[in-house]
């Protein structure tokens, strides 16, 4: 069958012109409980596979087996999908360090260093997405107040752990902002030479990683 040309009307309907003549078709519906949190999922997936330059709203509505125009129902566009992974993984993150300051500020000597270890799993269990979060592939932040949102909060959430830690005796006084870009930059930096196995063998050879960042963050 020559098909002369395919043009979407609507996320539902297309149009397909073959010889001349005109067809109206129903796009494949696509039945999943949760569509955007399945081309999320999708979207991750390809990250891991082919990077930012693999992934449009195209190729993970291919991936999952949906029609090109079903993304666009939740998506507006391939910055609205990287948005969305971003945000799922900032909120992923602000749960895990929340978790872990309510857990250890109860017991732990060293918070800081629990936190570190937390914000180092993170990125070890979820390299594409934690790559992505950081990354500044979302090329306009303040177009995607969730993003915003959640970014706010874990920065809130990290002052908020300083200042206790402060009051704890386990972090020097001190203006909590300048303390906050000491501590973020040696953990992030070791998560990500860790991620791009840029240590050199002997560095990490006979050493626990909890003990050398438990050093390196004190």
């Amino acid at each position: 069958m020559d098909v002369d040309s395919v043009n979407i009307i609507s996320p539902d309907v297309y149009t397909v012109n073959i010889c001349g003549k005109i067809f109206f078709m129903k796009a494949k519906t696509y039945h999943h409980g949760n569509l955007k949190e399945t081309l999320i999922s999708a979207g991750l997936a390809i990250l891991a596979e082919q990077g930012v330059e693999g992934l449009s709203l195209r190729s993970v509505a291919k991936k999952i087996g949906v029609s090109h125009a079903a993304p666009y129902n939740h998506f507006s566009n391939k910055q609205a999908l990287l948005a969305a992974i971003s945000t799922a993984g900032h909120e992923q993150l602000h749960q895990v360090l929340l978790n872990t300051f309510e857990k250890s500020k109860r017991s732990s000597p060293n918070i800081i260093s629990e936190i570190a270890w937390a914000y180092l799993q993170f990125a070890l269990d979820n390299p594409s997405k934690f790559k992505l979060m950081f990354s500044g592939a979302l090329e306009e932040e303040r177009d995607h107040p969730d993003f915003v949102e959640v970014s706010q909060k874990s920065i809130a959430l990290f002052e908020e752990i300083i200042t206790f830690c402060q009051g704890k005796g386990q972090l020097p006084s001190g203006n909590v902002e300048v303390i906050a870009i000491k501590l973020w930059s040696l953990a992030h930096g070791f998560a990500y030479l860790m991620l791009e196995n840029q240590f050199p063998r002997e560095y990490l050879q006979g050493k626990k990683l909890k003990e050398l960042l438990k050093v390196m963050v004190s």
